[in-house]
């Protein structure tokens, strides 16, 4: 059977599942619509799968034409939405207001299922394929809910793969890396507790939106003085609230919000410690004092070397070798499949689908905003990375 003749007139039926998830997007652990589309064609077409993995996360399992090399491989897609309000600009725009699949993840799960349908019609390889159906990517935990929920002690996998859609890069093109290619991302709160008063006697208060506006801007250096320039880590402060609203009230507290993002745990830890440090520090030396809350979210994703190389070679194959970034510049988005990387050996790629020709296509915006689509004509290929994947890592020998 030609590979790229059957997938491209699979991807068709799947493109309008596709649409369907698009139409009724939900958010961290509530994809109860995209869950039960997966597990009805699933069980059309008796794929085998359980579901109840991060409470709406499922794993389907299909066996090879033979199984005698004893491996198993993982497969990833995401299922969540995003909480933005889609702009009206496509025929399948999302019947849940102020809900969207601003990520792509509907495509990310069409792809997967597509490929679940082609690697049960053909079973040409040699062991066990685990597709991994994943609930609340987005800074939810959903990744380390199914792990916590026994994925890989019910699932075990000798290595595993994920695939995440890229706007900035023209479709038809992949781009991957060895080590890390995504960020941690993790986030913190910083209190100030101060002594508040009248605005025209601030000598007779703490004042703690100074004390604030002291941290923001320290901590704004921190990384260009003490993290070595060849690393990578960003802190950004996103929020800073304080005062009751009147103009001449010095508040008791100020309170600091942000991230911290970086690609190893060393710099992470170090990070962490400096910002609680300068801190509470520097609220001390104006009478005041701190409380400090760091969260930690999504774990750096970090490709194997011999995985990531693998991946590319399973593009070119596709793609064309020109089309293959082979050592992309890293990203300071966060991606939670980085949590089953520390567990299994495995990489994950980005597959281009914007539209170079066409500027104002929806399928050119950025992931996270209300303009954005997936670009149902990636499909077929996304289908046919997965199986030559599968093909390529459990060859029938």
């Amino acid at each position: 059977m030609n590979i790229q003749h059957s997938i491209t007139a699979l991807a068709n039926e799947i493109a309008t599942y596709r649409r369907a998830m698009h139409e009724h997007p939900q958010t961290a652990y509530e994809e109860t619509f995209a869950s039960d589309l997966v597990a009805e064609k699933l069980s059309a077409w008796e794929i085998p799968f359980e579901r109840g993995l991060g409470k709406t996360g499922l794993v389907a399992t299909i066996t090879g034409a033979k199984n005698s090399s004893g491996k198993s491989v993982g497969l990833r897609a995401d299922m969540d939405a995003l909480d933005i309000m889609e702009e009206n600009n496509k025929p399948h725009v999302s019947k849940i207001p102020g809900k969207m699949h601003g990520c792509g993840h509907d495509g990310h799960t069409a792809m997967l299922l597509g490929a679940a349908k082609y690697l049960n019609d053909t079973k040409n390889f040699d062991g066990r394929v685990h597709l991994i159906f994943q609930p609340a990517e987005e800074g939810a935990q959903g990744a380390q809910a199914m792990i916590a929920d026994g994925l890989f002690d019910r699932f075990p996998c000798d290595e595993i793969y994920g695939l995440h859609n890229w706007p900035e890069m023209p479709r038809g093109h992949f781009g991957i890396r060895p080590g890390a290619i995504m960020a941690s991302s993790d986030k913190f709160s910083i209190l100030i507790h101060g002594k508040g008063g009248h605005a025209a006697m601030p000598h007779r208060t703490i004042d703690p939106v100074v004390i604030g506006a002291q941290i923001v801007t320290v901590l704004q250096s921190l990384i260009s003085r003490t993290v070595d320039p060849i690393d990578t880590a960003v802190i950004s402060i996103t929020n800073f609230m304080a005062g009751t609203g009147a103009h001449n009230v010095i508040p008791d507290t100020a309170k600091l919000t942000g991230t911290l993002r970086s690609f190893s745990n060393q710099t992470r830890e170090h990070l962490k410690t400096k910002i609680e440090t300068l801190s509470r520090n520097i609220a001390e030396s104006f009478g005041a004092s701190i409380s400090f809350d760091f969260t930690y979210v999504i774990d750096a994703t970090i490709n194997d070397e011999r995985a990531a190389s693998f991946c590319a070679d399973i593009a070119a194959s596709i793609a064309g070798e020109n089309n293959i970034n082979r050592n992309v510049d890293p990203c300071m988005g966060g991606e939670d499949f980085g949590a089953m990387l520390e567990r299994v050996r495995g990489a994950y790629i980005w597959m281009g689908q914007g539209e170079p020709n066409t500027p104002d296509s929806p399928h050119n915006q950025g992931l996270h905003t209300p303009r954005y689509d997936f670009n149902d004509a990636v499909i077929a290929q996304g289908i046919e990375y997965w199986a030559r994947i599968v093909e390529g890592a459990l060859p029938i020998r």
